[in-house]
């Protein structure tokens, strides 16, 4: 026993190894609560007074063109809200647009990734150029696609026109259901290059021995794209399908720029309402309470992402 005491007090003497992991932690805690807690200082000085005033204005009746009106109404805003049907009806072309433009740009984003990721003369060059678009401001992008579909005198109609190819001379702005064509293409134009950025960036990621291991073992192509490339790229593709879906959710300038929601109200999103609400009806009240809808809407589609990546392990 004598023996044992002065190993035991050599143990004693020394910090134990949860010990010192645990001061490493906390360390490691307070250098990201430092580094975090100004950007926080920051963007509550500018969005915080913002936000509280939205909500109390969004319990009132105030319309500019209506002054000492300013009556508080409760839930009245909301409740009109909810059994607004033009509202309603833009949500659902919101969410269409968010489905449809953020899908065509995944699928086109993990292509040019999958291209550019290869090793071939001239990459670089590839590489920069396709940032291009990503770089055009959007209301110039607009303009551009707004222009090559107009009839006749546009490079769509003109190239549809020599290829004998369906769908020459359409005048695509006075359809309801055409008019998304442009729309949708302009957003896809330019937002690819985004996404294929984030993947590619992924695709970096991944060792090429995983790989050289599957074909040894006779694995096709599209064999290692589903086994290998898929499951370890995943983290990048929730990253990308995040921002872009947040961003296609929220989609104003081009719908804006391109057909300021018509003809009708037929390409009006839900910010476009909201603008309109504002700034045409001047009615700061029932504009205030659509704000902390899209904006409460926007909050739960990035839980539903961030809810995945918990789910799937992507996130510690």
């Amino acid at each position: 026993m004598a023996s044992e005491q002065p190993g035991a007090a050599a143990q004693g003497n020394r910090p134990p190894l949860w010990g010192r992991r645990r001061s490493v932690e906390r360390k490691r805690a307070a250098l990201g609560y430092g580094l975090v807690v100004p950007a926080l200082l920051a963007l509550g000085a500018v969005a915080l007074y913002p936000l509280l005033y939205n909500l109390v204005l969004s319990f009132q009746h105030h319309v500019l063109t209506e002054p000492g009106t300013n009556a508080v109404v409760g839930f009245a805003n909301y409740v009109a809200l909810a059994t607004d049907p033009a509202f309603l009806g833009d949500l659902v072309r919101t969410l269409g647009f968010t489905g449809v433009s953020v899908a065509v740009e995944f699928a086109a984003g993990l292509g040019l990734a999958l291209v550019v990721h290869q090793s071939f003369r001239g990459r670089g060059l590839i590489r920069a150029s396709i940032l291009i678009p990503w770089a055009v401001p959007t209301a110039v992008s607009a303009l551009l696609w707004k222009a090559f579909f107009q009839q006749q005198s546009g490079f769509v109609d003109f190239a549809l026109t020599h290829l004998g190819l369906p769908g020459s001379h359409l005048v695509w702005f006075n359809s309801p259901l055409l008019a998304w064509v442009p729309i949708i293409v302009s957003d896809v134009w330019k937002n690819t290059p985004f996404v294929a950025l984030i993947l590619l960036a992924g695709l970096q990621t991944i060792p090429r021995e995983l790989y050289e291991s599957a074909q040894c073992d006779g694995a096709r192509a599209w064999q290692s794209f589903w086994r290998i490339t898929l499951p370890l790229l995943r983290p990048a593709i929730l990253v990308a399908l995040i921002f872009r879906t947040l961003s296609a959710f929220l989609v104003f300038d081009v719908v804006y720029v391109m057909t300021g929601g018509g003809p009708g109200t037929s390409t009006e999103v839900i910010s476009y309402y909201n603008w309109y609400k504002f700034m045409v009806s001047l009615n700061f009240g029932y504009g205030a309470a659509v704000a902390l809808v899209i904006t409460l809407l926007a909050l739960a589609l990035a839980a539903v992402y961030v809810r995945i990546l918990h789910t799937r392990g992507d996130l510690t």
